[in-house]
């Protein structure tokens, strides 16, 4: 997602602060802004997905990172490209299955990852080469990568009308293991010998206990649904509730100590400096969220880690967010987003069920 967007950001350097800090990243044109944190939760380091358009991958990651850290204390650095290895080929594998009917892209989802582990297993960092490697790259850059595996994929519906040409997966994945890597049968972590799968049960993640919300009116409130975004072709159904309950469930999730991954728009009013917030004016309504989400003025096209909350100097709330695209921003890949901003523009939020209110956890179980 964002390509071209993300190859011509600058890869700023600055200072992170957990406490209370000053905006030097603002231009001459824009006036200064102070924050006050009131909630840090713990995250693992800002990573960068460069020219990859693998957000939901590396916020997703660090999502169940943050996971861990909270649950054992333990940091993990877990593997991107394990993740892309096996997504990539189940998102051919699907396209195929639908006939072409179906999207092929670098996007996805949170449940993309959740379902790559929850399958396949996973990884950490160093158990594959290092991203951009194999190209002569230092970091992930599917300029080349990502448009040979599409015309690879489409080729064997395009030109094959009655049954897939023999050997097609194996084709896909020799693209896939040429950019990335071979994902690791065993592999060596602190003195022990893994699996992949074996690895992901000893991280202590419940995979049951993940749970996607959305609100939009075009389905009924308190009820499942398939979100219809290109991105979310796994069809995994997210559950339906009104966007004041669903800040709500934010909030309160952050207060208990646990982050909460997001899915939505920063085509708008989302400053590449770092900086989210909506025009004076507008009301993040929900009849205005579906009327932009109709009229696609907001989609699907990014997912970062909400950790934290702050208020500006008038008192007007905002979430720490921490993002994939480096050092850019006003932290070192921190981003301050305010309140209204995600009310308006979330697609949906990803997080623990037991970070939820009872009755909730009870209706999405």
């Amino acid at each position: 997602m964002r390509r071209l967007i993300i190859a011509a950001l600058l890869l700023l350097s600055a200072s992170a602060s957990a406490q209370e800090n000053l905006i030097a990243g603002a231009s001459n044109t824009e006036a200064r802004k102070t924050f006050k944190v009131l909630k840090e939760n713990p995250i693992t380091s800002v990573k960068n997905q460069y020219r990859s358009g693998t957000c939901w991958d590396f916020a997703t990651l660090g999502f169940f990172e943050s996971e861990i850290l909270r649950k054992t204390g333990k940091t993990y650095d877990l593997c991107e490209m394990f993740v892309v290895n096996k997504d990539y080929m189940d998102c051919a594998t699907h396209y195929v299955r639908m006939h072409g009917y179906s999207q092929i892209s670098e996007g996805g989802s949170c449940e993309d990852v959740l379902e790559v582990i929850r399958n396949y297993g996973i990884c950490p960092e160093d158990a594959m080469p290092a991203p951009g490697s194999l190209t002569g790259d230092s970091l992930a850059n599917f300029k080349v990568f990502f448009p040979e595996l599409e015309n690879k994929v489409r080729s064997f519906v395009r030109y094959s009308t009655k049954e897939p040409l023999p050997g097609w997966r194996d084709s896909v994945q020799a693209v896939i293991e040429k950019y990335v890597g071979k994902s690791p049968e065993t592999f060596e972590y602190e003195g022990k010998t893994y699996t992949p799968k074996s690895f992901a049960e000893s991280l202590g993640l419940v995979l049951n206990d993940y749970v996607s919300l959305t609100s939009f009116t075009h389905h009924p409130f308190n009820q499942w649904f398939v979100i219809e975004s290109p991105y979310k072709w796994r069809l995994r159904p997210s559950y339906n509730i009104p966007i004041d309950e669903l800040m709500d469930v934010l909030d309160k999730a952050l207060d208990k100590g646990y982050t909460v991954a997001w899915g939505g728009d920063v085509s708008g009013d989302f400053s590449r400096k770092g900086l989210a917030d909506l025009p004076d004016g507008v009301i993040p309504t929900q009849e205005l969220r579906q009327e932009q989400w109709d009229d696609w003025r907001f989609t699907y096209d990014h997912v970062m880690l909400i950790y934290g909350k702050a208020i500006d100097e008038k008192g007007k709330p905002f979430y720490l967010v921490k993002n994939s695209w480096g050092k850019s921003g006003y932290y070192s890949g921190i981003w301050y987003m305010s309140r209204d901003y995600i009310a308006l523009n979330t697609t949906y939020i990803f997080l623990n069920r037991n970070a939820l209110p009872k009755a909730l956890s009870k209706k999405t179980n």
